[in-house]
């Protein structure tokens, strides 16, 4: 089978397309032909070696598909079930082995392709609104790229809960974006002061919560727009690390919180990793939530994709289709 692997970390060139055997499932374990990949930062993290992996390596950790075949053990799946799974290592690939307790069904009335859009990005976006924040009615939150493909559905989820969503973006194209998802206010970071827009826009008091993926441009501001004992969620660096900090500066701020969650610790138990995907999907499958896909990329396109990714001006999901 075809695979999208590196052999050392790099830029975007490092991704090369080799064959390798099929793998063979193991105990508890499903091989599944991938539809398609999603494509992540994590994985420009992983790749230009920020996020350190074993070499060689095959990228991805999200997509869905069709079971072909089930390893010893397997009681809740079967061969033809279609499936979607995160946090698996080696999705860019024609085909790639998976959990069974991490493997979900994707509702027949929906899309693969669809599906692995959602995964990561949607299970993130949960878990920061149902989770770190369990967000509601009086919440008032800034949250940046809000034309992402993370951004896009936690404003609609925020939106759904309740809070009031104040979106920090660049171009009057993801400012629009932002609106018809359910912002409430959008700020043009590049024209204004963010921390003084935010003052404006909630009479002095701030913020009850950031979220903030972008990391190290962003993070000294994101701290100036919380209330008093707010919470500052950085849930990503695509600017790069946050450097280290005095924590005297978070009693300066208003004696405020920060976290820096993942995924991995908000899904490893199955049954919240089935809770999360679940309703995920079953929100997309009934038009309850919009996936917006920027675009399809063939496996030997991988290289391309994270170029896209890398350069800021995608909105939504990238997808490799194998």
């Amino acid at each position: 089978m075809r695979a999208a692997r590196i052999t050392g970390p790099g830029g975007p060139e490092a991704l090369e397309i080799a064959e390798v055997p099929d793998p063979e499932p193991g105990q508890g374990e499903l091989l599944v032909e991938v539809a398609a990949a999603g494509v992540n930062f994590i994985d420009t993290y992983q790749r230009s070696g920020a996020y350190p992996l074993d070499l060689p390596a095959t990228l991805g950790l999200e997509g869905a598909g069709e079971v072909v075949a089930v390893g010893p053990g397997v009681a809740h799946r079967t061969v033809g079930d279609r499936v979607a799974w995160t946090g698996q290592l080696g999705s860019y690939a024609e085909k790639v082995l998976v959990p069974e307790d991490r493997a979900v069904v994707v509702p027949g009335d929906l899309e693969l392709d669809v599906a692995a859009a959602l995964m990561l990005q949607g299970m993130t976006a949960h878990y920061l609104s149902y989770s770190t924040k369990p967000l509601g009615e009086g919440d008032t939150i800034l949250v940046y790229a809000p034309a992402g493909g993370v951004g896009q559905l936690l404003v609609q989820l925020a939106d759904r809960r309740g809070a009031r969503v104040l979106a920090a973006t660049s171009t009057d194209a993801k400012a629009l974006r932002a609106q018809e998802l359910g912002a409430d206010e959008v700020i043009r970071y590049r024209d204004v002061d963010v921390a003084e827009a935010v003052a404006d826009l909630t009479d002095g008091r701030g913020v009850d919560v950031v979220y903030d993926s972008v990391g190290a441009d962003t993070f000294a501001t994101s701290l100036r727009c919380l209330r008093p004992r707010g919470l500052m969620v950085l849930y990503g660096q695509s600017s790069g690390p946050v450097p280290p900090i005095d924590l005297q500066e978070l009693n300066r701020a208003g004696s405020v919180y920060v976290t820096r969650p993942s995924l991995a610790h908000y899904s490893a138990d199955p049954d919240e990793l089935e809770w999360r995907a679940t309703t995920m999907l079953e929100f997309v499958a009934h038009g309850q939530l919009d996936v917006a896909i920027h675009d399809r990329y063939p496996l030997a396109d991988a290289a391309r994709a994270h170029r896209d990714l890398e350069s800021g001006a995608t909105t939504g999901k990238l997808l490799l289709l194998p």
